[in-house]
C-alpha cells in the first residue's frame, strides 16, 4: 500500500491552449494509505483519464506523480504494483473460479500454501466458496465481476486497487450487496482503493473520501456530509442529493441580502457587495409565513407524495424551488400561493460558483 500524490495536469492534444484542451486541468491531490475514495462526477469528466494516470495507463502530460515520495510517473502499472478491476468483467473462461483468483499470485511466485489460504480468504468474503472448483466459463455476468474483484483484492502486496465502474454491468440488488462487501473488505484488509464511478450512491456508500470532478476538474474532496451540507461549489451542491440543491440569483447590497427586489434579510458580515448565488438543500426549504423574514413568495407547480416524504416543486419568478417536505404535513394545493424559507442556517452562499467561506 502507498500514499499517493499527485501534480498535474493532461491534455491528449498537443499544445492546449485553454481550458477545454485539457481533460485532466491543474490539480494536486493526496490518496492517503489505507484510504477509501471515489471518483465521482459524468460522463468525460476526467475521473478515468485521472485514474489511469495513477495506475500509469496513461502517462500524464504535464507535472508527476509520486508514490510513497518516491516519482513513477514513468513506471508501469507493473512496477507501480497496481491492481485495477474494469468496468467489464476480465476472466479466464477455460479457468475455475480458484484458478482465476490464484492467478495474479501464482504470476508472483507465490508459495501454494500462501496461495491457498489467500484465496479462500478472499473467495469467502465474495461469496464465491461454494464455485471455486467450476469453470468460469457458464457464470454470469455478475458471478464474472465478482472474480474480477476478487482477482484485485487477492494481492495483499499491492499500492493500491483502482476500481472503474465496477458494477455496471450487476443487478441492481447485487450493487448492493457488493458495495457492502467491498467496505467491509476495506475495513478488514485496509487496502488504499480509489473507486471510479457516476452513481453517488455508490461513492457515498462506498467511500470515505470522494472526489467530485467536473470539465477536467476536482471541485471538492469530502466526506458524504461534507459534501451535502457544504458543497464548495455550485456543481457538488447540483450534483450531490436527490433532488440536487436549490439556487436562487440574489446580490448583497449595503449589508443586506436581497433577490428580486425583495430584501431577505441582514448579509453575513464582511461580505462585499456584488452578486451572489443563494443554495439551499429541498430538505432545508420549508414552508413559512406569509411575509416572514428570509422567505420568498412562491407558486406550487406540483405536489408528489414519494412515501418518506412530499416533494413539492414551486415557481418564484423565474426560479423553480423543490422542497422535501414531512409525509402527512398540511401543504398549499397546485396552483396556491406557498412562501418557502430559503435563507436559514444551511444556506451556502456562492460567487462565481465558489462558495464564499
Amino acid at each position: 500500500m502507498a500514499r499517493i500524490e499527485l501534480d498535474l495536469a493532461h491534455a491528449y492534444k498537443a499544445n492546449p491552449q485553454q481550458d477545454s484542451d485539457y481533460a485532466l486541468l491543474p490539480l494536486q491531490m493526496a490518496f492517503e494509505d489505507g484510504g477509501a475514495y471515489a471518483l465521482l462526477g459524468p460522463s468525460g469528466c476526467g475521473k478515468t483519464t485521472l485514474l489511469n494516470i495513477v495506475s500509469g495507463l496513461v502517462r500524464p502530460s504535464q507535472g508527476r506523480v509520486l508514490f510513497d515520495g518516491r516519482e513513477v510517473t514513468a513506471d508501469s502499472p507493473q512496477q507501480r504494483n497496481i491492481a485495477q478491476v474494469f468496468q467489464f468483467p476480465v476472466i479466464y473462461d477455460t479457468m475455475t473460479v480458484g484458478e482465476n483468483l490464484a492467478f495474479p499470485l501464482r504470476n508472483r511466485g507465490v508459495a501454494p500454501e500462501r496461495i491457498k489460504e489467500r484465496v479462500g480468504r478472499i473467495a469467502e468474503m465474495l461469496e464465491l466458496s461454494g464455485q471455486l472448483g467450476q469453470r468460469a466459463a457458464g457464470l454470469a455476468a455478475d458471478a464474472k465481476q465478482k472474480i474480477s474483484l476478487g482477482r484485485g483484492l487477492v494481492r495483499e502486496d499491492v499500492s493500491a486497487v483502482l476500481f472503474d465502474e465496477p458494477l455496471t454491468v450487476i443487478d441492481p440488488h447485487l450493487k448492493w450487496q457488493l458495495r457492502r462487501k467491498l467496505k467491509q473488505i476495506h475495513h478488514e484488509l485496509k487496502l488504499t482503493l480509489i473507486y471510479v464511478t457516476h452513481d453517488q450512491v455508490e461513492a457515498l456508500t462506498f467511500a470515505d473520501q470522494v472526489v467530485v470532478m467536473t470539465r477536467g476538474r476536482a471541485v471538492q474532496v469530502g466526506s458524504a456530509s461534507e459534501l451535502f451540507e457544504r458543497p464548495r461549489h455550485t456543481f457538488v451542491g447540483h450534483f450531490i442529493g436527490s433532488p440536487g440543491m436549490n439556487f436562487v440569483a440574489a446580490q448583497c447590497q449595503g449589508g443586506q441580502l436581497q433577490t428580486a427586489g425583495r430584501s431577505l434579510g441582514a448579509a453575513p458580515a464582511g461580505l462585499a457587495d456584488g452578486p451572489l448565488t443563494l443554495g439551499v438543500r429541498p430538505e432545508y426549504l420549508a414552508l413559512a409565513a406569509a411575509e416572514a423574514p428570509g422567505a420568498l413568495p412562491a407558486t406550487v407547480t406540483q405536489l408528489q407524495d414519494v412515501g418518506t416524504y412530499q416533494l413539492l416543486t414551486a415557481r418564484s419568478g423565474e426560479q423553480a424551488l423543490k422542497a422535501r417536505l414531512a409525509p402527512g404535513l398540511s401543504t398549499p394545493a397546485v396552483g396556491a400561493m406557498a412562501w418557502l424559507q430559503v435563507l436559514g442556517p444551511h444556506t451556502c452562499l456562492y460567487r462565481n460558483e465558489e462558495l464564499v467561506a
